[in-house]
C-alpha cells in the first residue's frame, strides 16, 4: 500500500537561541539544511503534493518512500531562506497562503506566541511559483474553522480560493486548516470549494485509505535535529485518534 510522509513546516531563518513559545513555528537555517540533506540519505524521494494526491489515488505511481513538504502561512522567510536551500536539492514544496493577509504580518500570533512576522506579498508569491513552487490556501483570515458557524466556513473555503486564483492567475488547489481545525463541516466545505487536497495537524502517515481533505502531517519543531526527524518519519506513523474522513 502506498504512504506518503508529510511534514509541516511554518518559518525557516536565523532562530539560533530558544524562542520563548510555539516551537513547532521555527526551523533553524542550519538545522534545515541538515534535514534536507538527511532526506536522501534515509531513501525519501520529495515528490509535489499534485503528484503524492495522484499517487493516493492510484492515478500514478509513487517512488519508493515519496515525502511531500510544506509550509505554513506563506511567511517572507520562506523565500528568503527556505527556497533557496529547496532548489539547491531540486525539492518541490507546497506553501499555504492566508489570503486576507497577503503582504501583511502574521496578527494571529500577537499577544499568544511569537511576534508577528512579514508575509509575502502578491509579487513574491507570483515568484515563489514562478521558481516551480505550488501555492495553496490557509484560508482567508487565519481562523480555527471548526470554532465557525456554517456561513463563516464556506466563505473562508471560497473566498481564499477565487482570491489566490485571481492573485496568481492558476488553480488554487490545496488547503491547509490554520491550526489543524476542522470537523466534518470544514471537510465538507472544502470538497464544496473544490479542493482537491486538505492538511491537517494530526500527526500519522498518509495512505490510500485517507480523505484525501484530511490528510496528516508531521510537525518539524524548532528542537528537532535530524535525528528527531528521521524517528519521526521512521516510527511516529500511527494516528493518535480516528480520523474525519466523508
Amino acid at each position: 500500500m502506498s504512504q506518503v510522509q508529510i511534514l509541516m513546516y511554518h518559518r525557516v531563518g536565523d532562530f539560533p537561541g530558544r524562542v520563548k513559545a510555539h516551537g513547532a513555528l521555527y526551523c533553524h537555517l542550519p538545522r534545515f539544511r541538515a534535514q534536507m540533506r538527511l532526506f536522501g540519505w534515509l531513501g525519501y524521494t520529495v515528490v509535489s503534493l499534485d503528484d503524492a494526491v495522484a499517487g493516493l489515488r492510484g492515478e500514478r505511481p509513487l517512488p519508493p518512500r515519496p515525502l511531500v513538504l510544506t509550509f505554513d502561512d506563506a511567511y517572507v522567510d520562506f523565500l528568503e531562506h527556505a527556497a533557496p536551500v529547496l532548489l539547491e536539492h531540486g525539492y518541490p514544496a507546497t506553501v499555504y497562503a492566508v489570503s486576507g493577509l497577503v503582504g501583511a504580518r502574521s496578527s494571529w500570533d500577537a499577544g499568544v506566541g511569537p511576534e508577528p512576522a512579514p508575509l509575502m506579498d502578491a509579487a513574491q508569491l507570483r515568484e515563489i511559483q514562478s521558481l516551480g513552487f505550488s501555492v495553496g490556501s490557509h484560508s482567508r483570515s487565519h481562523v480555527r474553522l471548526a470554532e465557525q458557524d456554517d456561513a463563516r466556513i464556506r466563505a473562508e473555503m471560497h473566498d481564499s480560493k477565487a482570491s489566490l486564483e485571481d492573485l496568481l492567475g492558476r488553480p488554487v488547489q490545496h488547503f491547509c486548516y490554520p491550526y489543524g481545525s476542522h470537523d466534518l463541516r470544514a471537510v465538507r466545505a472544502a470538497a464544496e470549494a473544490g479542493y482537491l487536497s486538505g492538511t491537517t495537524c494530526e500527526r500519522a502517515v498518509a495512505t490510500p485509505a485517507d480523505d484525501l481533505l484530511t490528510l496528516p502531517r508531521k510537525a518539524v519543531s524548532r528542537g528537532d535535529d535530524v535525528f528527531g526527524v528521521a524517528w519521526k518519519l521512521l516510527f511516529k506513523n500511527t494516528p493518535k485518534r480516528p480520523p474525519i474522513r466523508r
